[in-house]
């Protein structure tokens, strides 16, 4: 058995039974996944997989187990590899953390100065999306860790670590009558065009459930994935915005005015996902620990290991 088998077995897997797809992932030629599989099966004397001429079409019950004990053994080969390197090379090595627009923006820039400072040798990349996208990216190997806050919690296979709750505010021109309103009610929001998250992102079902409640149809008439975008056609007059607290800040959106709308709707909370069992690097224990204070190296690990529970607040 070679962890090369493994590794072909499990690419199959993930591109649904398409090995001229997983062949090009792994670059290598299609009828070398296929013997190196059938090998494997003639070692372990059982089937994977159930062909039809040169097709594969289905995994064989003994097959589901087979390549989920296969997925766990690569998981722990990249750990050893990473184990290695986080005693061989302490400060140097990458980071790829997957994240939304809004975290990436508002509440990422000074946790990654204060790292990059700290470890100029380590690599540190942002990929950005939905929440679901960059959960995905986790899983894939392209993302070591992700920060969202809607969809992350879905994800099975991640850990998921609270990190900080927040709320949200109702943004608009200077001159706009919604300003004037002593205090802010859903009914008032729902007299006026509004502009706000896609539903995929930000809190975006805290702000649908809200409504519903009070047999409200808000008047969404755009929505978008980036908050600079919500509050641009604010400014142009388009509507009224719903957005995360975090993302306006009255010295730079001069051309708009915010009111806290956090006693209309529930707060939402913001959460990092690692795989389980993922052996982490020290300094990724330090940026999770300049993120969320609270989450410190004997909280994380214990979490991802599966070991008993450390409480903190947040």
């Amino acid at each position: 058995m070679k962890l090369q088998q493994l590794r072909y077995l499990c690419e199959v897997a993930d591109q649904g039974l398409n090995l001229s797809v997983a062949a090009q992932k792994l670059h290598t030629s299609q009828p070398g996944i296929s013997k190196q599989i059938r090998m494997l099966e003639d070692e372990l004397g059982v089937e994977i997989f159930i062909r039809n001429g040169k097709r594969v079409t289905k995994i064989t019950p003994p097959g589901k187990e087979i390549i989920a004990i296969a997925h766990r053994i690569l998981k722990e080969t990249d750990n050893l590899k990473q184990a290695a390197q986080d005693y061989s090379n302490r400060d140097r090595g990458g980071l790829t953390i997957a994240t939304t627009h809004t975290q990436a923006r508002y509440a990422l820039p000074t946790v990654i100065h204060r790292f990059t400072t700290r470890y100029p040798n380590v690599k540190l990349s942002l990929i950005q999306g939905s929440p679901v996208q960059i959960c995905q990216f986790v899983l894939s190997g392209q993302a070591d860790i992700c920060i969202a806050t809607e969809a992350i919690a879905t994800f099975e296979e991640l850990v998921m670590l609270p990190c900080y709750t927040w709320n949200r505010c109702v943004i608009a021109p200077p001159n706009h009558p919604i300003l004037r309103q002593q205090s802010l009610t859903l009914e008032e929001i729902s007299k006026y065009p509004i502009i706000t998250y896609d539903f995929a992102f930000a809190g975006r079902s805290q702000i649908n459930q809200a409504f519903a409640k009070r047999n409200l149809t808000p008047n969404v008439v755009l929505t978008a994935i980036d908050s600079d975008v919500i509050k641009t056609y604010v400014a142009l007059g388009l509507g009224i915005g719903i957005l995360a607290n975090m993302a306006f800040d009255a010295a730079r959106d001069t051309d708009l005015r915010a009111i806290d709308a956090s006693h209309l709707f529930e707060s939402s909370t913001t959460r990092i996902g690692i795989p389980r069992n993922a052996f982490l690097r020290a300094y990724v224990y330090d940026f999770i620990e300049m993120f969320a204070p609270q989450l410190g190296r004997e909280v994380v690990e214990a979490t991802v290991l599966g070991k008993t529970p450390v409480s903190y607040e947040l």
